[in-house]
């Protein structure tokens, strides 16, 4: 019985209260980011968030008083690595977020070398860098023999990494890397009381979705995903993905032959 019981157990913490918490938001200067931070300034977190755009940042802080905005390239592996030293000093950290992202349409007849390194640099560079700069104080933190540290790492992916969808040849593949390194991270950290969750969102009205020039099935508003997402920490998800009438289509494609799945994958985007 309890064998059983264990298989339904939440794979992290269930985080159901952020009070007092400190919460570092990388990339949320709008969209999922921006939104994600003010229902945990909301909760009663104590936010940092950085982005590019200092002026953003800026005005979110005006907008939600104690929230400190820290202006930053997730490119830059120095400036990450100063920009955590502040906040574990000064603040201390309980969780990190990352939520940037950089997103262009690209098939392989438009192939550009340039673009897919930008992709690289910050969906997936920008994770390493943030990772380089929080583990060694999460792990400091940790306590396998007793109570969890309440540290928590979590990465905004996308479903474009669980298939090979067109025009997805730049994100596609650097998502998928983040949802390769979240399972290893959660494989590595969860004995030490470290929670690692993964978000993989469907399609968000965000700048980065504004673009598209095709129809985007069950669009969500940033402050919808934003809830989503913390209803996944609450629970205690590893993957938290949405909405369900949508991701649960794609999950499905993972575990069609390849046959099945591209012939699917071609009706489902008329490509």
């Amino acid at each position: 019985m309890a064998r059983s019981a264990s298989l339904f157990a939440p794979l992290n913490p269930p985080i159901r209260s952020w009070r007092g918490k400190v919460v570092w938001l990388v990339g949320a200067s709008s969209g999922i980011g921006r939104a994600t931070a003010a229902a945990l300034h909301k909760e009663g977190a104590r936010v940092v968030v950085s982005a590019r755009n200092a002026q953003a940042l800026n005005e979110f802080a005006e907008q939600h008083p104690g929230a400190l905005p820290l202006p930053l390239d997730v490119t830059d592996t120095e400036a990450v690595a100063q920009a955590a030293k502040l906040v574990t000093t000064q603040h201390g950290l309980h969780a990190v977020v990352y939520c940037a992202g950089h997103y262009a349409e690209m098939g392989a007849q438009t192939f550009s070398l340039a673009q897919m390194n930008q992709h690289l640099q910050v969906n997936y560079g920008g994770v390493l860098n943030m990772l380089d700069a929080v583990l060694p104080h999460f792990l400091r933190q940790s306590n396998p023999d007793g109570p969890a540290s309440n540290a928590h790492i979590s990465l905004i992916a996308s479903v474009a990494g669980y298939h090979g969808l067109p025009k997805s040849l730049a994100y596609g593949p650097t998502k998928a890397a983040m949802i390769n390194l979240a399972e290893t991270l959660y494989l590595d950290l969860h004995g030490q009381q470290v929670g690692v969750s993964l978000i993989c969102p469907g399609f968000v009205d965000t700048p980065l979705t504004a673009g598209n020039r095709f129809d985007m099935p069950a669009l969500l508003t940033p402050d919808q995903a934003a809830t989503e997402i913390l209803r996944g920490w609450a629970r205690g998800d590893f993957e938290i993905h949405f909405p369900k009438r949508f991701t649960l289509w794609l999950k499905l494609l993972r575990l069609l032959p390849y046959r099945a799945a591209f012939c699917a994958t071609r009706r489902l985007t008329r490509s």
